[in-house]
C-alpha cells in the first residue's frame, strides 16, 4: 500500500478543474514527468506512487484520451500558471465594437474633418467604424455624391484602417465599414495638429 498518501488528496474534488491523485479513475495513464518529458503508459498505482515519492500531485491533463494523459506536478502551481495565462490573454484581447459615423449627403470640409477625427479615434481604440449617409426624398437621385463622399472618407482613413465591407445601399442608407489594420498601435498624445485639422475649413462642392 502507498504510505502517507492522504496528503495527495488535496482540495475539494468538486471545486478542482482537473481530476487529481485518488480522484483519477483510470486503471492506467500516459504519464509525463514534472519537466514535461514522457515516462510512458503506467498503471495508476505506479503513477500515484511516483507522485508520492516526489511529494507532488498526479494531475489528469487530458481525460478524454485513451489512456488519459497525466502529469506529475504541483497542482497549486499548475492552477496558478493557468490563471496567469488566462489573465494575460484577456489583457491582449480587444473587445471590438462597431461605432457609427453619420454624414449628410452634402457635408462641408469642417464637418467632414471633425467626423474623420472621431472615426480615427475609434479605429485607434481597436473598434470598427461604420460610415453612413442617409438620403431623404429627392436626395436619392444623388447617391453618386454620397459614394464620392465615402470614397473621400476611406482615403482619409487608409493609413490606419482597411475596408471591411464595401459600399452598401440599404433602403435610403448608404454605408461602408472599416476595421483597424492588423498590428495598429494607438499613437501617443501629441500637441501637433493632424494634417486634417490643418485643412482650411471650406465647403466641399459636389455639384456644378
Amino acid at each position: 500500500m502507498l504510505k502517507n498518501f492522504n496528503y495527495l488528496k488535496r482540495g475539494n474534488p468538486r471545486q478542482n478543474k482537473h481530476r487529481i491523485n485518488q480522484d483519477i479513475k483510470a486503471k492506467e495513464v500516459r504519464l509525463f514527468a514534472p519537466d514535461g518529458s514522457l515516462i510512458g503508459v503506467k498503471p495508476i498505482y505506479d503513477a500515484m506512487r511516483m507522485a508520492e515519492l516526489k511529494k507532488l500531485d498526479l494531475v489528469e491533463i487530458v481525460p478524454n484520451s485513451n489512456p488519459p494523459v497525466c502529469r506529475i506536478i504541483d497542482y497549486g502551481k499548475f492552477l496558478y500558471e493557468i490563471q496567469k495565462k488566462e489573465k494575460n490573454q484577456k489583457k491582449t484581447q480587444v473587445q471590438q465594437i462597431l461605432k457609427e459615423i453619420r454624414f449628410k449627403w452634402r457635408t462641408d470640409t469642417h464637418d467632414f474633418n471633425f467626423k474623420v477625427k472621431h472615426a480615427r479615434e475609434f479605429i485607434e481604440d481597436g473598434n470598427k467604424v461604420k460610415a453612413s449617409i442617409l438620403f431623404r426624398g429627392r436626395e436619392m437621385m444623388h447617391t453618386d455624391i454620397g459614394k464620392e463622399l465615402l470614397e473621400k472618407f476611406i482615403e482619409a482613413m487608409k493609413d490606419i484602417a482597411k475596408l471591411d465591407q464595401n459600399y452598401r445601399l440599404d433602403g435610403k442608407n448608404m454605408y461602408v465599414i472599416l476595421s483597424p489594420i492588423k498590428g495598429l498601435k494607438k499613437p501617443k498624445p501629441t500637441d501637433e495638429q493632424s494634417p486634417i485639422e490643418k485643412e482650411e475649413k471650406t465647403p466641399i462642392s459636389y455639384l456644378n
